[in-house]
């Protein structure tokens, strides 16, 4: 490469990325130089079991230096103890090679010594002994995915074309989830997708009563959304893909480093402090996981599907309690679990109604005797709410626990803590007045304290963490909207603005923007050409707060605010050492 391209501005090779990056309709590249990384994925997710695995070099997955059989008695913890046996044996093996030493060796010696190609440095070596790792097979975990995935591939796949993203791309779960719709990661990314709380909340509705992403059909829309978004921001489908894991900010990063939007030499060479194993091995790990995806019956033979699953679709007209829908539909709770997984404890504990424009899904096979519309039209009105059930309260005693209040009144520690916007472990004081799950319901004619044009009535119990918690906004914001201090108490009556609830003022010169299905804040902000965080702010939201359809949001005056065919990067933070 050389240093003029390597010199070239952001701006230029964003340019070039678009300019010659793959249509949407085009598959994605699949480069030979990769090929190596690929076939060790392969082996991983179809040839080894999890009581098997390989020991390699992670940052050449050719060099492969042992694989370790497990089977039969000891289960897990022998697989653990072989493998630590084995990296330390080859760390041992690596360091004495590194020293130059080369008379004498035996013959395993040896043989790792061949594994590296003719005229490696000893100092290559010596950083090899420091990157030997074990990789525990998923054969059993990747035949499941893929069994499971045949019950909503053809909606991925049309949610996909819709959001012009490449089918190919519908292979991506097996690699974050294997198609599990249940599976949550240690760092609280849930779902078929495995979108993060903060990135979730830019496409998909997370509150105290649904979490979007534990639906696989909202999830894979919202999915194919923000591939899209990756791709009209990077240019290219690998750099799209693995932003998946990594972020669009990051991959931005990778490029400017480089000069390149050559995933082949990001994934060789790029050395972003975040981007690790995992970032570096999304892209090849998924060209494994489609490579199978295409051909299952080479890897593992005859294999059925689970059939399509097809859904009736209602969208819930009022707030209303999922026994009265289950009720009226007469469809057992255990059905609707099974339905509607973003449904969350909360609302089938009672605490928290089914919200109004929930789509809720139900059976398609006939169960249902009347159309659905005309199950809902017979719900009474006195079965039908303005909003969720006001919550009680609790005033911390001394000796109280977060665990010991929820054990108390029936809840969790965690329901607890995200109804006070408090986090699992945070302390609290004596007097300090707790929000719990809810009794009062409050009727539709009544009004009551549901939020109407961006006001809140003050309730009994009521704190400003609840109150901003519910609503999805921070105490900070809330605070500053009606000009109070965060810890400031506040009396049953009381009015409060709700900041990104009542939005109908629009600024002089200023344009607004009407929510639709399908947008989220990052997208409207590309189209209008101004930055997430000037329209968050112009709207009082946070950057990853829900927006919802039929919302009206301003767009803040630029120079030059008006829609665009190309969505800008956004801005980033300096990196260190740089002013």
């Amino acid at each position: 490469m050389s240093m003029l391209t390597r010199m070239l501005p952001l701006a230029v090779l964003a340019l070039a990325a678009f300019a010659a990056g793959a249509s949407a309709q085009e598959a994605v590249p699949r480069p030979p130089g990769l090929s190596a990384e690929v076939s060790f994925w392969q082996r991983a997710f179809a040839e080894c079991t999890s009581e098997q695995g390989l020991v390699h070099d992670n940052r050449h997955l050719d060099i492969i230096y042992e694989k370790i059989d497990a089977s039969g008695e000891g289960g897990p913890a022998r697989l653990q103890r072989l493998a630590e046996a084995a990296r330390a044996k080859y760390e041992r093996i690596l360091r004495k090679l590194a020293s130059g030493e080369r008379d004498g060796l035996d013959a395993e010696e040896r043989r790792v010594l061949a594994l590296w190609p003719a005229g490696t440095s000893n100092a290559e070596l010596r950083e090899a002994a420091g990157r030997v790792r074990f990789q525990q097979g998923l054969a059993e975990r990747f035949h499941a995915g893929l069994v499971r995935s045949g019950q909503w591939r053809d909606h991925i796949r049309r949610s996909l074309q819709q959001a012009g993203v490449p089918e190919e791309v519908a292979a991506l779960p097996h690699v974050e989830s294997s198609f599990d719709p249940g599976a949550r990661s240690f760092v609280g990314a849930a779902g078929l997708w495995q979108f993060t709380a903060g990135t979730g909340k830019r496409y998909l509705r997370i509150d105290q009563a649904v979490d979007e992403r534990r639906d696989p059909f909202e999830s894979s829309e919202a999915a194919a959304r923000l591939l899209r978004y990756n791709h009209d921001l990077l240019g290219t489908w690998p750099l799209a893909i693995t932003a998946y894991n990594h972020g669009a900010a990051g991959m931005r990063r990778a490029v400017e480093a480089l000069g390149t939007t050559d995933i082949e030499t990001i994934i060789r060479h790029y050395d972003g402090p975040a981007f690790r194993f995992a970032s570096r091995n999304f892209y090849v790990s998924f060209l494994a996981a489609l490579e199978i995806e295409e051909q299952p019956e080479k890897y593992f033979g005859p294999l059925r599907l689970q059939p399509a699953h097809e859904p009736l679709v209602v969208e819930v007209p009022d707030y209303m309690s999922i026994d009265t829908l289950g009720r009226a539909f007469g469809v057992p709770r255990a059905t609707l679990q099974a339905y509607n997984p973003a449904l969350l404890p909360l609302v089938w504990s009672g605490a928290r109604h089914v919200p109004k424009g929930f789509r809720l899904r139900l059976p398609a096979d006939g169960v249902i005797q009347a159309p659905a519309q005309q199950v809902l039209a017979s719900i009474p009105a006195s079965q039908r709410f303005s909003g969720q059930p006001r919550d009680r309260a609790y005033r911390v005693q001394r000796g109280d626990t977060l665990g010991q209040i929820a054990r108390r009144h029936g809840t969790t520690v965690g329901q607890l803590a995200r109804l006070n916007g408090l986090k699992p472990d945070a302390r609290i004081r004596i007097g300090q007045s707790l929000a719990l799950p809810g009794s009062t319901v409050v009727p539709d004619a009544g009004g009551g304290s549901s939020a109407v044009a961006g006001v809140y009535e003050v309730q009994r119990g009521d704190t400003l963490g609840g109150i901003a918690s519910r609503h999805g906004i921070s105490v900070g914001q809330l605070a500053a909207a009606n000009a109070l201090k965060p810890d400031r108490p506040i009396r049953v009556g009381q009015l409060l603005k709700l900041p990104g609830h009542a939005r109908s003022a629009v600024p002089a010169g200023g344009q607004v923007h009407k929510v639709v299905r399908g947008d989220t804040l990052g997208g409207i902000a590309a189209r209008y050409g101004v930055s997430l965080g000037q329209l968050a702010a112009a709207n009082g939201l946070r950057p990853d707060s829900h927006i919802r359809i039929g919302q009206s949001l301003r767009i803040p005056t630029t120079s030059s605010a008006g829609p665009t065919s190309r969505p800008r990067l956004p801005d980033l933070p300096p990196r260190k050492g740089l002013a």
